[in-house]
């Protein structure tokens, strides 16, 4: 009878897994439509006009048809990226493209999916190009120095890092590239689908456009800033040195890793307020730590589940974050507040959203240290 109910609660495991896999495929899918919609109010509002008022701007239609083609292209891209999708897990496979429209009418994308998948086409601008480099330099740059002064001493190739909420993976491929052991970790089927292209199918450099800033209607300075094209990759993915170690790991964190003293060092940014109960997070970071292991966190506690209806949310200050640091076992090593960060920020935009992130730099005692 155990068994039985054991794989029944498989089996329900396994639909709902599949149902979130073809929901977020339909998204992906449904991006032109749902994008062309937005052009087609901004036209029905310009025939709406009066005829002077229309004259007076009358390249308006012309940006439109602009912006069509460009999402136009956009979806090419996202054809790439789901393309073979299914196959992207080891021993799964989900075939989302048996019954493309059934699916599409059974399980139809909500607002909410649509909007990562606007928020996954920017985050290849912050990982992966060149627009991006200033948001990496004030995001990966101080964690990267951390690290790196930490094990300055010991081989890199066996110092092993892990990167939760890897996001396309740009971070824990510069620790890899740098000559760490490095596993990265995304739990969004947004990310990882688009991790997967960029770090397997994209093998030079600028190979491919974007135009991410299609979506932003307003606080446009000039008209040609919506649709400026961003090449990535800015480097090349697959170019890491021979000896190096470098995975992504797909999954919930609090899931994947139940493995005490694994990891050397875990390094989070802008992760630790995607938690639903951030204690949770920083007691498994603490558990897979070998002794005397570090974390190296940066970021804003922007928490992601706040004022979300049914979802659990615990909204700590960073002072209560600090003391909860404590109370697990860290020995805070360093501390900085009020970093100037930005998060898949367009540079052209007339609005600008700033974090003044926090650093913490923390061990885990040695266990001659705790007895």
């Amino acid at each position: 009878m155990a068994d039985d109910v054991n794989d029944i609660g498989k089996k329900d495991d396994d639909q709902a897994e599949r149902e979130h896999f073809i929901r977020i495929i339909n998204a992906f899918k449904f991006y032109r439509s749902f994008s062309m919609r937005r052009v087609y109010n901004a036209e029905k509002s310009f025939n709406s006009l009066p005829q002077q008022h229309q004259e007076l701007i009358p390249r308006f239609l012309d940006n439109l048809k602009t912006i069509q083609t460009c999402i136009t292209h956009n979806y090419e891209i996202i054809r790439l990226i789901i393309k073979d999708a299914e196959y992207i897990f080891e021993n799964k496979t989900h075939e989302a493209d048996d019954k493309p429209e059934e699916n599409l009418k059974q399980m139809p994308p909500t607002n909410f999916d649509m909007d990562k998948v606007k928020t996954t086409l920017k985050q290849f601008v912050r990982d992966w190009s060149a627009s991006g480099e200033q948001e990496r330099r004030e995001c990966y740059d101080p964690v990267l120095s951390e690290v790196k002064e930490i094990f300055k001493d010991r081989d890199r190739s066996g110092v092993s890092i892990l990167v939760p909420g890897a996001g396309l993976g740009r971070l824990a491929f510069e620790f890899a590239s740098c000559g760490f052991r490095c596993q990265g970790n995304e739990w969004s089927l947004f990310m990882l689908l688009a991790s997967n292209f960029v770090l397997n199918k994209c093998t030079e450099v600028n190979s491919f456009t974007l135009y991410p800033w299609i979506h932003q209607w307003t606080n446009n300075t000039m008209t040609a800033d919506q649709t400026q094209p961003v090449q990535f990759p800015d480097v090349n993915p697959s170019d890491l040195p021979p000896t190096s170690d470098f995975s992504m790991a797909a999954g919930d964190f609090l899931e994947v890793y139940q493995t005490p003293d694994m990891f050397d060092s875990v390094v989070t940014v802008f992760f630790l307020d995607t938690a639903h109960n951030v204690i949770a997070y920083i007691e498994t970071i603490y558990d897979i730590l070998k002794p005397g292991g570090y974390w190296v966190n940066l970021g804003p506690l922007l928490y992601h589940y706040a004022d979300i209806e049914n979802e659990t949310s615990i909204e700590l200050s960073f002072e209560e974050v600090k003391k909860v640091v404590k109370k697990v076992g860290f020995r805070i090593q360093k501390e900085e507040a009020d970093i100037p960060t930005t998060y898949t920020q367009n540079p052209a935009s007339m609005l600008q959203y700033k974090y003044h992130s926090v650093k913490l730099v923390c061990q885990k005692p040695h266990e001659s240290d705790t007895t």
